[in-house]
């Protein structure tokens, strides 16, 4: 029969109780080593029709190539990109061009700069997720570049320093994993190759190559279990809307270089995630011929490496199979015909894959609305005293901090000068301008950006009213008494290449404190790629709000604009737990990494990190993941759980006579529960409400997020119904013996839903094997009945 629990609403908890599971990852057998699985998978292109036919149509080109060709297909070459692909002009196969990057091509004119992949995730929107993906990979098609190298969910975010957690979505693998899938579909349907990358454990920045004099790179040492149920699963999400490429990483895996490592391409992504598609290498990420080309290894870039007649002399001694080879190239030519195929199906305009055609005008107004959309979306209020916020009517504003303007170096963006790259010399990093962007490869390189002086100007010329600005000094002069608000824009940068020295520095501290012992209404807006720790100053009564800004792209200004005048109503969350201080993030602050010439990094924490780890040990963050403040109020109730008609299966295990598809076993994607979940506005303005839906699996960590959508607009004493369906993946454990997905059939799982995680509004308790029963709630829950009476 069903149970039901009353949840004690709390503002920062729930009370039921819990112990930590007696899981160790000294139990599992592959933790440290990674063991052999040979020989590669072929594949067969029987995950649907569209791969079936996309196999059907490389097939047949593969018997028309000749043994040089076939080996010429398996590596890069030079071209107009920082990657291309082999071509073969008697047959009319066109090379391919590669580009980065996740959040915009990067490198090119006439190319928008999109937010990144940490400020999409902290709208909490499934539907902006696919928009994005679609526009980034409109902008391929039209510039003529046929693979995009993102989306990114590896780096997961694991180190709170790391140097390139921007690029993902979140630290929470359900979240990264539903931006990760929609941003695929999106992309992918334009034509567009999404390469799902790092595949997998590059967690830092920090030794994670081979460095001449130092030794190997490092050895991210992960137990079965949590390889599978963090680090994996973001990907699989992916792989599940047809990911048509994968890309490993640079680091070592259980002491394996990552793009040869059997048992991770072999086993993990190509047996029980029945990839279909090409795995390829990040750039000179091979350090072996054979031992990566049996591994599972298919393209090699951005060059032939040790492959090119290396791989032709294998093959012709026998050291890697012919037919490991033909499995190589018709993966590769299957993964084009693929998503030609989904664009075909979505009505996408074609475009040739030739890298000589006269490149469109990519960017369009459409995508600059977009933007600006998006930037906005995901700025998270996290603190609004009196209800400052948003500004009514301001006359007189004074703008301070580094962060207001874009300033690029008077040197221009010559990337020669300084010895950067285009993230560094157009000046979007600390102390030198709006950051909207982080630095290497994932960056972008827009033809302009909107700075929010530029933006804030602007509006306060429409009034006739006054600015004031200080972008230098960190103790400005004498205050503006009648000035309406101080705003204070500063930023955190990251990069690939180098961690994060800190997640704070003295000089905004110190600009911060300065003006709030002058003015009583200070706004602080940070544009962060990563977590940035607020402590003390946020504390201060003359702090009045804080916005966390993000890296949001080209329109960083009208989007920040739109929050701050109340146009739009702020709905971002936080994608990643904010401590109050750094120290409270334990090991998982900085890099882990051993030194000598073999460095290890030893993930002991298990799924322990950002939240997660913070529930484990009791400790109070600042700002708890999904945490975000609105101008209006909101309240969420469970109304009713019901077993999907489909779900009849009630084994542990999914059923062995079900073929593997791409994403993984079929039984995972089955919808068990639905979770009818209402969301109401119980504020004075109109708004999105932000229901996010956590369960509380046996034997795992305390509570994880399962369901989440951006609900709204809704209006004032407005209500409305959103259902999450929950699937077997989504309810399992990964069993380390049976090498299974297992359902704990005779255990509760305590479902709650609320506004973060840890404020949990209502809640109630699932047995999976009594999921043929109902239960329906059917009242509102008694807050919103007493807040909105009348509904």
């Amino acid at each position: 029969m069903w149970l039901t629990i009353v949840f004690v609403v709390l503002l920062h908890g729930y009370c039921y109780s819990y112990t930590a599971p007696s899981y160790t990852n000294e139990t599992d057998p592959y933790l440290g080593l990674s063991p052999p699985v040979y020989p590669a998978p072929q594949a067969k292109g029987s995950s649907n029709q569209h791969w079936a036919d996309a196999y059907s149509k490389a097939r047949q080109l593969l018997s028309e190539l000749t043994f040089e060709e076939k080996v010429n297909l398996t590596g890069g070459h030079v071209g107009r990109c920082v990657g291309n692909t082999a071509a073969v002009p008697r047959l009319g196969w066109e090379p391919m061009c590669l580009s980065d990057g996740p959040s915009g091509v990067r490198d090119f004119e006439f190319a928008s700069g999109f937010p990144a992949g940490i400020h999409l995730g902290a709208t909490f929107d499934k539907n902006l997720m696919y928009r994005y993906g679609k526009a980034v990979g409109e902008e391929y098609r039209d510039l003529g570049l046929k693979i995009a190298l993102g989306p990114m969910g590896g780096p997961l975010g694991r180190i709170a320093r790391g140097g390139r957690n921007w690029e993902g979505f979140s630290n929470d693998p359900y979240l990264s994993g539903a931006a990760m899938g929609r941003v695929t579909k999106g992309m992918q349907e334009t034509g567009t190759i999404a390469v799902a990358k790092h595949w997998l454990g590059n967690e830092q920045e920090e030794r994670r190559r081979a460095e001449l004099g130092k030794g190997e790179a490092i050895s991210s040492n992960i137990d079965d279990r949590t390889l599978h149920e963090l680090y994996a699963f973001a990907f699989m999400d992916a792989l599940r809307e047809g990911a048509a490429a994968v890309m490993c990483s640079y680091q070592r895996l259980n002491n394996s270089y990552a793009c040869q490592n059997s048992k991770l391409i072999n086993g993990v992504l190509k047996e029980e995630l029945g990839f279909e598609g090409m795995i390829m290498s990040d750039w000179n990420a091979v350090y072996a011929g054979v031992a990566s080309a049996n591994a599972g290894l298919d393209l090699n870039m951005p060059d032939a490496g040790w492959w090119g007649g290396n791989l032709t002399d294998a093959v012709n001694n026998g050291s890697v199979d012919a037919a490991r080879l033909d499995d190589m190239v018709v993966r590769h030519l299957a993964a084009a015909f693929y998503v030609d195929l989904q664009a075909q199906k979505a009505g996408s305009i074609h475009r040739p894959r030739s890298q000589d055609q006269t490149p469109l005008v990519a960017v369009t107004t459409e995508h600059d609305a977009l933007i600006r959309e998006i930037g906005a979306a995901g700025t998270v209020l996290v603190k609004n005293k009196g209800d400052f916020l948003p500004l009514k009517n301001p006359r007189f504003l004074t703008i301070y901090g580094y962060d207001a303007e874009s300033r690029p170096n008077p040197w221009g963006n010559n990337p020669g000068i300084f010895g950067g790259g285009p993230e560094e010399n157009w000046a979007w990093n600390t102390y030198n301008g709006t950051l909207i962007t982080g630095g290497g490869s994932g960056s972008t390189t827009p033809a302009y950006v909107i700075s929010p002086f530029h933006a804030i100007v602007e509006r306060m010329a429409a009034v006739q009213g006054t600015v004031r600005w200080n972008f230098i000094s960190d103790n400005p002069g004498p205050p503006y008494p009648d000035a309406d608000a101080c705003l204070v824009f500063i930023n955190a940068y990251a990069s690939e290449k180098f961690d994060r020295v800190s997640l704070t520095d003295e000089f905004s501290d110190r600009l911060i404190n300065n003006l709030a012992a002058n003015f009583t209404n200070v706004v602080v807006i940070v544009h962060s790629a990563g977590i940035r720790v607020v402590d003390p100053w946020i504390e201060n009564p003359n702090v009045t709000a804080v916005l966390f800004a993000g890296v949001p792209g080209q329109q960083a200004g009208n989007s920040i604009a739109d929050i701050l005048w109340g146009d739009v109503n702020p709905s971002g969350r936080l994608p990643y737990t904010v401590a109050k201080n750094e120290s409270d993030y334990g090991e998982l602050l900085n890099s882990t990494v051993s030194e000598g010439p073999f460095p290890q990094d030893n993930f002991t924490e298990g799924l322990y990190i950002d939240y997660r780890a913070f529930d484990r040990d009791n400790i109070e963050p600042r700002f708890e993941f999904g945490f975000g403040l609105s101008y209006t109020t909101f309240e969420y109730w469970i109304q009713n759980l019901m077993s999907e008609p489909a779900w009849t299966d009630h084994r542990e295990y999914p059923n062995a006579s079900r073929p593997v598809v791409q994403g993984g076993h079929p039984d995972l994607w089955d919808p068990v529960l639905s979770v009818r979940v209402g969301v109401g506005n119980t504020g004075t303005r109109a708004g999105y409400g932000v229901p996010q839906l956590y369960v509380s699996i046996p034997n795992a960590p305390k509570m994880q997020l399962r369901g989440f959508d951006r609900v709204g607009p809704l209006q004032p004493g407005f209500m409305r119904y959103e259902t999450f369906y929950l699937t077997r993946r989504d309810l399992s454990i990964w069993d380390v013996e049976a090498q299974s997905w297992k359902l704990q059939n005779s255990q509760d799982y305590y479902i709650a839903v609320g506004a973060s995680s840890r404020d949990l509004h209502d809640g109630t308790v699932f047995r999976p094997s009594m999921a043929d029963q109902v239960l329906d709630k059917k009242q509102k829950s008694q807050a919103f009945v007493e807040a909105r009476t009348g509904l």
